[in-house]
């Protein structure tokens, strides 16, 4: 198979097809979890992670064995062609291990570390949202529809979404996250990358999160990038794989308008 990305585009659903049949016999059962404690924190890990990230990884070594391949759960694999695969077989194992349906597969291809295509798939209630050469589309059991970011002048008019507010107890972002939150209409807390297709959606305006992983963001940009919608770090920078994305620092910021992206830029920027 040609790995051009109209391929790509059409190779990630098999994927998402493959790691939600693995990943869905585990889910709302009483599975094990253990804890791979990051940052002295509790961090989840549970076999319908690791199950999802191998059915994924097996197709792509089989179909492209020259990719290179970031996961979550089995680290990197190196290839020599210039497009690797990024997943997160997961994103949300707090709220799949409490048996809470906002959790979602990340699946994203990279040419030359520019996210291309992605995808979230929640397998549960069968929701789909797919970025790339061909545009954004949020696939359901009742169809697929075109997805476009929603106008958002001006911070005011503002919905904001992060996953935990844990992100910015630390100084300095805990300062100027509170200075944002005071700028808006709407703060909501939770969500995992819920938040971030609701964006490509038009539901949100503004997701801000902090230290974050690579996996965690980079297959949801060309999601929101085909809906219209902007997704940098703090300081305004692109968001790339590689050592690109170390100097982000995990800050991101994906907004559905550029006038309301700037806005917020103008005020996260002095903790970039």
């Amino acid at each position: 198979m040609s790995d051009d990305t109209k391929a790509l585009e059409s190779f990630i659903h098999e994927l998402a097809d493959a790691s939600g049949a693995a990943i869905m016999p585990h889910f709302r059962t009483q599975l094990a979890v253990d804890d791979k404690r990051s940052r002295g924190q509790f961090d989840p890990v549970t076999e319908g992670d690791r199950a999802g990230e191998r059915a994924i990884r097996d197709l792509i070594e089989a179909r492209f064995p020259t990719h290179s391949i970031t996961g979550e759960e089995f680290g990197v694999s190196n290839g020599t062609s210039p497009i690797s695969w990024i997943i997160d077989p997961i994103d949300g194992t707090r709220a799949f291990m409490t048996g809470l349906p906002t959790w979602g597969t990340l699946i994203g291809a990279m040419d030359d570390g520019v996210p291309v295509v992605g995808v979230m798939d929640q397998p549960y209630t069968g929701e789909r949202f797919v970025g790339g050469p061909s545009g954004a589309t949020c696939i359901t059991r009742a169809g697929s529809a075109r997805m476009s970011c929603r106008p958002c002048a001006s911070l005011d008019d503002a919905v904001l979404a992060a996953t935990d507010p844990r992100m910015f107890a630390q100084s300095p972002e805990a300062g100027i996250f509170q200075r944002l939150a005071d700028s808006i209409k709407l703060l909501r807390y939770g969500g995992d990358c819920y938040n971030y297709a609701m964006v490509a959606l038009g539901q949100l305006d503004l997701v801000v999160e902090a230290f974050n992983q690579s996996y965690d963001i980079l297959p949801l940009v060309p999601v929101i990038e085909a809906a219209g919608g902007i997704v940098t770090d703090w300081a305004g920078r692109p968001l790339r794989g590689g050592d690109a994305f170390a100097r982000s620092g995990g800050k991101m910021i994906a907004a559905g308008d550029a006038r309301v992206h700037e806005a917020a830029v103008a005020i996260l920027r002095a903790a970039a």
